[in-house]
């Protein structure tokens, strides 16, 4: 690569992917929910030293789903499913 060519931001930085089910759970049910990733954002970057410095979020599915296949066999791509929250959340 030659010097003078500048990258973009995805080709240089760095993506975190979240699972919700098992990332952080706020209403003690046991489960990740979308607002344990929200309360979460300023750990993963907060523009500080002390944070991850990611640069971007990849959400594992959180769609309504029968959960057969752990949230991947998505009934509804419009909705999110109850037990990780709701639109308004998301």
């Amino acid at each position: 690569m030659n010097k003078s060519q500048v990258l973009h931001w995805w080709q240089s930085g760095v993506v975190y992917q979240i699972y919700p089910r098992s990332f952080q759970d706020t209403n003690s049910d046991g489960i990740g929910d979308l607002e344990g990733i929200i309360q979460r954002l300023d750990y993963l970057n907060d523009g500080t030293p002390n944070s991850l410095g990611i640069d971007a979020i990849w959400i594992s599915p959180f769609y309504p789903s029968p959960m057969k296949d752990f949230g991947y066999d998505v009934a509804d791509y419009c909705d999110v499913d109850p037990m990780f929250g709701d639109l308004a959340t998301f």
